[in-house]
């Protein structure tokens, strides 16, 4: 049992590395769950793409995150199941179906994608371990976001959500 102290202290070290926010990363709590996402990463990648991604939406006069079903207006014990909701729905529908001819723009959004993707398995392991559960006003709200994007063919909806996405990183940082 020689090798145990030093064993500990290695693991321990370990596991403290794993949950510190590496440089430029953020804490965001949602509800009882903290998640850490470099958002100076995701907010330069997205600047890099969103006048291009943007062009290509061909409906201006909709939004399918904004007024009148805001986000802003989610309660506190709600943001935790709204945001893995929210990363679910990115990375299940919106990034699946946003290509282009420009592999620049492909690879940032790829890069986004990923860190979606780390976010939304983070967070489902804390709602699974905290039981955390959506209140019927945050369903309703991500039920209108979805029938926001059905209501559009997929390519001009995966399109439009991600020319959003300053106002999903918005909210996110408001509500930290």
């Amino acid at each position: 049992m020689r090798g145990s102290p030093l064993f500990f202290c290695l693991f321990s070290m370990s596991c403290w590395l794993n949950l510190m926010p590496t440089a430029g990363d953020k804490i965001f709590h949602f509800g009882s769950c903290r998640v850490s996402l470099s958002m100076t990463e995701i907010r330069a990648g997205f600047s890099a793409i969103k006048a291009n991604i943007q062009s290509r939406d061909p409906i201006r006069s909709l939004s399918i995150l904004s007024h009148p079903h805001s986000l802003h207006k989610v309660k506190s014990s709600d943001r935790c199941c709204i945001t893995h909701q929210l990363f679910t729905f990115y990375v299940d529908k919106v990034f699946k179906h946003c290509r282009t001819e420009d592999s620049f723009v492909n690879r940032k959004i790829s890069s986004i994608a990923n860190s979606f993707l780390s976010a939304r398995r983070k967070l489902g392991q804390c709602r699974e371990q905290n039981n955390c559960v959506c209140g019927e006003e945050s369903r309703e709200k991500f039920k209108q976001i979805l029938a926001n994007y059905e209501g559009l063919n997929v390519t001009s909806a995966a399109m439009k959500s991600l020319g959003e996405l300053d106002i999903l990183l918005d909210w996110m940082e408001k509500s930290r």
